[in-house]
């Protein structure tokens, strides 16, 4: 027979910590730190929301980065395959990881699309003055009504052509590999991306009315902090800003040597991607605050968030502002940057659940993956419906896909498989950051409450009243027909058996990691040859 280091290579893996903290980083931020975050602190009542934002930092939001990075990292695979490890009976949580990482991949790049075009709109004022509105929904998406008219076909050419190159661009990124695509890429954007919005804040704060808009930020309105809705954000937006329940941690963490601090980096990652959302809330509302201030009202009256911030409220900015066009290629040039280092990283969720799967090399995977996606992506995202199906998708997939997956791993992995001890001793085996029993209550316990009370109020609301006044059928095929799409098709996925050549069956690399967690002379060694053994008979 075969041995293994003849049937599979050995994994993938980062070139350094350094490299991965900063692959980690740049999926992380993204273009939700850019444009929701500000908006959110600002409606959490402020300087205010600090409080409720750093408790679901501490208490959610590094809790379940360990839980992922103990995940990938201990069980040596993508996201199905670490799940299958853990348990077998865990493997469709995987897909369903990976699943949702296809749906957010295929809009993802079209916004990416989006801001290159206004990189470049930006230098020229393509949009006119007073015209800024006017310009971006009809003028450039040339949106049509689904209700009227239903899903259209009609092709949207200067949304079509940078599309196909932002999938061109990606694509090769992600055939280069995890050290020579994803980690040399992130080494070079993520400084980029911090040196262009560092410039751009502090051009922002030298703008007439800039300190209108920093006091409308940070001023505490203290009375918020009694409305369960502030902390319910805070926690909401903790989930999504730090990539968890994406699958994408996991995949990450996987490409890590086996003796990585992994503590220490989640800390590094956790906080860098705090700092950046600070920034840019001090960058966007001294913004807000010139702007108010040129049209004669206050900043309530133009702070918005996501497309309407970046798209409409931020061309106008550039249009009144002396130096206006530096200002808007700096800040859709950060938009740019920071959706491919995510896009990157959603991608290699779904590129590395393959490769694990069918054993089969990195270019062939990445195009198998890509091409397919990225037809689907043009053929929904560059026609006159594309924000229609654009934002009922972000917000099912959200609510019901990430919130929903990270509900059912918790409870699963804490209460039914009981694997949180054996992720503790792992993360403790090679951690500077101790976790202890504080770390299981929070991940076992507060984190299946909140989850589940997010998860509740969406299910709740979205019942209630339709998404966006959309038609019924449209959010039955794109909204909940597209979510309990994602479980059935993450099942019936979990049921394909593994092929002779995928990494369950022979990885040199997780029977090296076997061995090494086998003989570790550390006291907790039983403990986890107990678990290993399990693995080995029950699981890949």
């Amino acid at each position: 027979m075969a041995t293994a280091s003849t049937q599979t290579q050995k994994r993938e893996a980062f070139g350094s910590r350094n490299v991965f903290i900063l692959s980690a980083i740049g999926s992380a931020v993204g273009l939700g730190n850019i444009w929701r975050f500000p908006y959110v602190a600002y409606e959490g009542g402020g300087g205010a929301f600090l409080i409720p934002y750093l408790c679901a930092l501490l208490t959610a939001g590094i809790p379940l980065l360990f839980f992922d990075y103990a995940i990938g990292h201990r069980f040596r695979g993508s996201a199905p395959l670490a799940f299958r490890r853990m348990h077998r009976a865990a493997e469709p949580l995987g897909w369903w990881q990976v699943l949702i990482c296809v749906v957010i991949a295929a809009y993802y790049a079209v916004i990416v699309a989006w801001a290159a075009m206004y990189t470049w709109f930006s230098a020229q004022l393509t949009w006119g003055a007073g015209n800024e509105n006017d310009f971006f929904f009809t003028d450039f998406l040339q949106m049509g009504d689904v209700a009227a008219s239903g899903v259209s076909t009609d092709f949207v050419p200067q949304v079509g052509i940078p599309l196909i190159v932002v999938w061109l661009v990606v694509i090769v990124i992600m055939a280069l590999g995890v050290k020579r695509g994803i980690g040399a890429a992130n080494m070079v954007l993520m400084p980029l991306l911090t040196l262009m919005f560092a410039v751009l804040v502090v051009q922002s704060l030298f703008l007439p009315g800039a300190m209108d808009g920093l006091n409308a930020f940070f001023t505490p309105n203290w009375e918020a902090l009694a409305d369960p809705g502030v902390w319910a954000s805070a926690y909401g937006h903790i989930f999504f800003s730090l990539s968890v329940a994406f699958g994408i941690m996991v995949t990450y963490s996987s490409y890590l040597k086996r003796k990585t601090d992994l503590t220490g980096s989640g800390l590094v990652v956790a906080f860098a991607n705090s700092g950046f959302e600070i920034l840019a809330g001090i960058g966007v509302f001294a913004a807000l605050g010139f702007m108010a201030q040129a049209q004669a009202t206050d900043v309530a009256g133009v702070a918005t968030s996501g497309i309407g911030l970046a798209f409409v409220a931020f061309p106008t900015i550039v249009s009144q502002a002396t130096g206006g066009s530096i200002i808007g290629v700096l800040f859709f040039g950060a938009l740019v940057f920071a959706g491919v280092t995510s896009l990157i990283s959603i991608l290699e969720v779904i590129v590395a659940a393959l490769q694990d799967k069918l054993g089969w090399g990195r270019v062939r995977t990445t195009l198998t993956v890509s091409i397919p996606l990225a037809i689907i992506s043009m053929a929904l995202f560059s026609t006159t419906t594309a924000l229609a199906v654009l934002d009922t998708t972000d917000a099912f997939v959200n609510a019901f896909g990430i919130m929903a997956v990270a509900l059912v791993a918790v409870i699963l992995v804490a209460w039914i498989f009981h694997r949180l001890p054996v992720l503790q001793e792992h993360l403790n085996r090679r951690s500077s950051f101790r976790v202890g029993l504080i770390w299981k209550l929070l991940v076992g316990a507060l984190a299946p409450i909140v989850l589940g009370y997010l998860f509740i109020t969406e299910l709740i609301t979205k019942i209630e009243t339709p998404y966006a006044g959309y038609p019924v059928w449209f959010l039955g095929i794109f909204g909940w027909g597209m979510v309990i799409a994602l479980v059935i098709l993450a099942l019936l996925l979990s049921l394909l058996p593994w092929g002779a050549r995928s990494h369950a069956k022979d990885d040199p690399d997780y029977d090296d990691f076997l061995v090494e967690e086998q003989y570790d002379p550390e006291p907790e060694t039983q403990t986890i040859r107990v678990a290993t053994a399990d693995q080995k008979g029950a699981g890949a």
